[in-house]
């Protein structure tokens, strides 16, 4: 009998334990809470964020310089990120040090002290990352381009606003800390080489049961254009968007698929079409963000000024030719696609950080199906996705 490499459970205090077992010497291993910006109100965009700043400032046992080193000094990497719908803390080492893995992230989790005078100095820090943002074209306009898709919270920045932020003191991040970092929203995500009793075991008796209720989402479609121009750069900028089924939905595979026929990699078909055929960009990039409770295509092309309307009719133009789209080209694609997912879970991380949104759209078993959902996927269903009725734009041009 083959050897069960995956397991997960639910801990007496609520706490969600998912493991992948691997014996490769290494371990990646996250805290992650079901909190990310979609369950923001708008008055309060940005806190979720705000907060996993806040939790790598220091506990009541160490400062943040200690936080970092002690991962840091046994060959870790440590980081963290804030999407739309989880808050993620984790790092990876040396599956022999496993357990200070273990013990500073969850410090972090249970402990934070949101000093105020750190606080203030991570306020400046997230107002400089806000910068960053802005400054960077190819950034810029994957940020505004959410505004053109949906209205409400998500089509908010997930780093909020200097206003929102400076509304928010240490009270306010606290007592949403407390509000949403309970038990059962936590869950511990590890692959590698590791043991899923001990795992289990460090869980059940470092948390306490607590429990609450995250605010719903509210997803509000909406379908823009728009285009904002700069001084001082050279080049304009176009991203072109249009909505696909969100992950709770099969067809959302559908949509990966016809996201890459159009846009991934150099063979696709606007790279093609826009770069090799036509020489007006450089960069013609496309992606598929799918998660629990939405799910969009985008397809990003650095082209001139006076280019921007070209390359966007030849975008709508091959999305119309997709009606004569054939089984060989289809069945390309999706080898593709499974290809590029099995390159990805070779990486212990990639595999860590999938694992977790299939658990946050309650399916996590599917990570182990994803293969066999791809080649489910009918040429039917791709045609009529590509049948765009609506869609979103965003320009950032030389001024």
């Amino acid at each position: 009998m083959e050897e069960k490499k995956f397991f997960r459970k639910v801990l007496s205090n609520g706490l969600t334990v998912i493991f992948e077992k691997r014996d490769s010497g290494v371990v990646s291993l996250a805290f992650a809470t079901r909190f990310g910006s979609i369950n923001e109100i708008p008055e309060e965009k940005g806190i979720a964020h705000f907060i996993e700043h806040m939790l790598y400032k220091g506990t009541n046992r160490r400062n943040a310089k200690q936080i970092s080193q002690e991962i840091e000094k046994k060959g870790g990497v440590l980081n963290g990120f804030t999407s739309e719908q989880l808050t993620v803390y984790w790092c990876k080492m040396p599956s022999r040090h496993l357990h200070v893995a273990l013990d500073v992230l969850s410090d972090m989790i249970k402990n934070p002290l949101f000093d105020e005078n750190e606080m203030e100095k991570e306020r400046k820090v997230i107002f400089e990352e806000m910068k960053l943002y802005r400054d960077n074209p190819h950034l810029h306009v994957h940020d505004k381009i959410l505004s053109c898709l949906y209205k409400g919270t998500l089509g908010l920045k997930i780093i909020g606003s200097e206003k929102t932020l400076n509304s928010m003191n240490r009270e306010t991040l606290k007592n949403k800390f407390r509000e949403v970092y309970t038990t059962n929203n936590l869950i511990l995500c590890v692959v590698g080489d590791a043991n899923f009793d001990v795992l289990c075991d460090f869980a059940e008796k470092n948390f306490k049961k607590t429990s609450s209720k995250i605010n719903e989402p509210k997803v509000l479609l909406t379908n823009k254009e728009e285009t904002e121009k700069r001084k001082g750069i050279d080049q304009a900028s176009f991203i072109f968007a249009y909505h696909v089924p969100n992950a709770q939905d099969a067809k959302c595979y559908s949509g990966q698929v016809l996201g890459a026929l159009m846009a991934e990699g150099m063979s696709s078909r606007l790279f093609q079409e826009i770069r090799e055929k036509r020489n007006l960009a450089y960069s013609v990039k496309g992606g598929s963000d799918i998660d629990k409770d939405f799910g969009y295509n985008a397809i990003y092309v650095g082209t001139s000024k006076e280019n921007v309307g070209k390359v966007k009719k030849l975008i709508i133009e091959e999305f119309k030719k997709i009606k004569d789209l054939k089984e060989d080209e289809l069945n390309e694609v999706k080898e593709q696609l499974m290809g590029n997912h099995k390159i990805s879970k070779e990486d212990s991380q990639g595999q860590m950080l999938e694992l977790l949104s299939y658990e946050i759209v309650g399916k996590v078993h599917q990570a182990y199906s994803y293969e066999q959902n791809i080649k489910d996927v009918k040429l039917a269903d791709v045609k009529k996705l590509a049948n765009l009725k609506n869609y979103s734009s965003f320009s950032l041009v030389p001024a």
